[in-house]
């Protein structure tokens, strides 16, 4: 009869082997399918893909163990501004392990962040290339803006504090401006379909806003990548309305704040710089109603020194003026005589003097 194995032997073989034969860790570049955190520990499956077909090549899962994850996770953070998410390519030190239950996985020992960040500087470059090719990345730039601008859509997490501070700002200005908010995620996985989301709602309505305000608090651990995300950015690109991003990035600039129409820093930037633009519009009405009244003023006084004239002409031309002159006014049936040829003996004229009139006959 032939040696046979039980299950349990077998795989004890598998993991002798491997242990004799593997080197104690691999560095392993993949990328995260999935992500999630129990008691703990952090469990990952780690996939490849092929970057023409983009068929999977290969698939593993991944622990990251409670007494390493919390040490690897906030060095990883710090240095790369945010946490790990699906999606993202890493690279990591891992034990090879094979277990009779859970089979083949990587135990994760260390990471190295320089090489994400490297991955994220690739990708973001690669999105500005895509949209400077696609004509897209001034297109924000051939938008006007109203004269005053003070219907804003807003797209933020209702409950995010850059969203109140804006608010709160704008309620202090003392100008009457007029919001709604389209809410959205702002960050993490899923923030990028959901602003796109709140992008289509206010464009169905579009003619009753001047502007579109992305806003969020940022902080140096928060998930920013959707706003370098392509796809995001060409929307915001060539959409109708001039876009103002304020997402809080304290270090770097977005994607999207290069195709903005206007790029500032935070969520209170943004509403100072609405109230600013306001500032000025109202300065200009000022000056205009101080030229008006102006010129006004001097067209009035124009007039009456041309009234003032006609008045001393028709003065000058009075007859009454001119009887007390010493000068008469001869009238012959109602009409002057202007000439002696137009009188013969026996007509009857009056002549006008200063002090009343006198019927003569003429001899």
């Amino acid at each position: 009869m032939n040696t046979f194995y039980t299950l349990s032997q077998l795989c004890t073989e598998i993991a002798d082997t491997l242990s004799e034969s593997l080197a104690p860790t691999y560095w392993v570049q993949a990328e995260i399918s999935s992500l999630s955190e129990r008691g703990g520990h952090l469990y990952l499956e780690l996939v490849e893909t092929n970057a023409s077909t983009h068929k999977m090549q290969a698939k593993m899962r991944a622990t990251c163990w409670a007494g390493t994850k919390e040490l690897l996770m906030a060095f990883f953070e710090a240095e790369t501004g945010q946490p790990l998410r699906i999606g993202m390519n890493i690279l990591v030190e891992a034990e090879v392990q094979f277990h009779a239950v859970y089979g083949l996985s990587l135990s994760i020992v260390n990471i190295d962040p320089r090489f994400t960040v490297g991955e994220m500087a690739r990708k973001r470059q690669q999105t500005i290339a895509q949209l400077e090719s696609d004509g897209l990345l001034d297109a924000q730039q051939l938008l006007e803006l109203p004269t005053l601008v003070r219907r804003v859509a807003v797209v933020s997490s209702p409950s995010a504090a850059g969203y109140g501070d804006f608010m709160h700002q704008l309620e202090e200005s003392g100008y009457r401006f007029e919001t709604a908010l389209f809410g959205a995620t702002m960050q993490g996985e899923g923030a990028e379909q959901s602003i796109l989301a709140a992008l289509e709602a206010i464009e169905a309505e579009a003619d009753k806003w001047d502007v579109v305000a992305i806003i969020r608090g940022g902080g140096a651990t928060t998930d920013l990548s959707c706003f370098d995300q392509y796809t995001l950015c060409a929307v915001c690109a060539q959409f109708g309305l001039p876009i103002l991003s304020g997402i809080g990035h304290t270090k770097d600039v977005s994607v999207l704040d290069l195709v903005a129409y206007e790029a500032l820093k935070t969520p209170t930037a943004v509403a100072e710089w609405l109230i600013h633009r306001m500032d000025n519009q109202w300065t200009r009405i000022e000056d205009l109603l101080v030229r008006l009244h102006r010129t006004a003023d001097r067209q009035i006084l124009i007039r009456r020194h041309a009234v003032e004239l006609l008045e001393q002409r028709m003065a000058a031309c009075n007859p009454e003026r001119i009887y007390r002159m010493g000068y008469s006014l001869l009238t012959k049936n109602g009409k002057v005589v202007r000439s002696v040829h137009e009188l013969k003996i026996g007509d009857s004229v009056t002549t006008h003097l200063s002090d009343g009139s006198k019927d003569l006959y003429v001899s």
